[in-house]
């Protein structure tokens, strides 16, 4: 049904195999989002063939269109978006911080205001379990509250104990009945970590969480204004908070270099709209840095991408050629871009996996880092 194991280590970093209903899958693994149930301009053979083996979707947006009943009716999420690989849904617990204008929260819940039409849609923790089973992911999240960087302690401490209580209450639901409404099929419950910068509140809501026993464990409430040196101090207290048998999920964090770092301190798995948010704003990643392809320097440039990439992009298209397609907004430039960085993303964690199994990890970091911010925009080498 579901099933982790950690089959090497390379000092906290660690090599796992997820085993889900729809397949299984290598970590560190990170996961493309697919907001709505697609993943942008991407086709789920375009996503296959770019070496993507699990992606995201998100309740909240799923639930306001076109509607977890909807989907149930059209067969599931996974039918529903042409995708027969392992699958998570978001509760719908980060909107609460990225849609703060626009919500109201208080121990029972959170009503939105909706974003397409303005009505007040009503989330509470029962009910984010429901939309999920309805949508039948494989893996299902609690519903949380993800305060922003810049909260104060007792605003952190106070969505530490809702976001405990939350857990507890999408476990009573989850567990008498924890398969999807489609298919039968099992779905894992996690749960989430909060506690800001703070390491008694991070220690106190793991506490809560490991109490409960479930399937796997996320880092939430990070990558939310902190910082990127605040974040790696919380990263550095994981490995020993967290149960080791259990996937780790640090959500939203997708930085190559953040990426690394998070490795390093003992994570599973990752997600981030950067490969295809920054594909379609005309931006590539390589091993040796971001490429812009708006720079005029690549007006009349016959390379690829990346010298050496495999991806159908580098095999057909030249920087030049991509560059024009951007500046005439021919619909074709986002996909390109956004399917060789899904590409470099699924290479990257590729490579990291195999660092581990090598057992150096640490030095082959250290390399990649210095190569990809040695010359922003420079001519792509392998």
């Amino acid at each position: 049904m579901f099933s982790f194991h950690v089959t090497r280590t390379c000092g906290k970093a660690r090599l796992g195999r997820l085993s889900t209903p729809h397949g299984e899958v290598d970590t560190p693994v990170f996961m493309p989002v697919g907001t709505a149930g697609s993943v942008k301009g991407v086709t789920p053979d375009q996503l296959r063939a770019a070496g993507v083996r699990m992606v995201l979707a998100n309740t909240y947006h799923l639930m306001l269109r076109p509607g977890a009943a909807t989907v149930e009716k059209l067969g599931g999420l996974h039918r529903f978006m042409a995708w027969d690989g392992p699958l998570l849904t978001d509760s719908g617990g980060y909107q609460v911080f990225s849609l703060a204008p626009l919500r109201r929260i208080d121990d029972d819940g959170v009503v939105f205001r909706s974003h397409i039409d303005g009505s007040p849609v009503r989330l509470s923790p029962e009910d984010a379990v429901t939309l999920q089973r309805q949508l039948g992911a494989d893996i299902l999240m609690q519903l949380d509250e993800c305060p922003p960087g810049d909260a104060d302690k007792p605003a952190v401490a106070q969505a530490v104990r809702r976001s405990a209580d939350w857990a507890r209450r999408c476990k009573e639901v989850w567990a008498p009945q924890p398969t999807a409404a489609t298919t039968g099929k099992y779905q894992a419950l996690f749960g989430i970590q909060q506690g800001g910068t703070h390491a008694d509140l991070r220690a106190a809501s793991t506490e809560a969480l490991v109490a409960l026993d479930l399937p796997g464990y996320a880092i939430g409430g990070l990558s939310v204004g902190e910082g990127s040196e605040a974040m790696r101090r919380v990263l550095g207290w994981i490995d020993g908070l967290l149960p080791a048998d259990r996937p780790r999920y640090l959500m939203g964090v997708g930085s190559p270099a953040d990426i690394l770092a998070a490795v390093q301190a003992g994570v599973d798995m990752f997600d981030c709209v950067l490969p295809t948010r920054n594909g379609r704003n005309a931006e590539a990643f390589t091993w040796t840095g971001q490429v812009r392809l708006r720079n005029a320097r690549w007006t009349g440039d016959d390379s690829p991408l990346e010298v050496g990439c495999p991806c159908a992009t580098c095999r057909q298209f030249s920087r030049g050629a991509l560059r024009h397609y951007f500046l005439a907004k021919e619909m074709l430039a986002p996909t390109l871009v956004s399917l060789h960085n899904l590409h470099f993303f699924s290479a990257f964690l590729a490579a990291i996996r195999q660092a581990i199994t090598d057992g150096d990890l640490a030095s082959r970091a250290e390399a990649w880092l210095a190569r990809m911010s040695a010359e922003a925009d420079s001519p792509g080498n392998v």
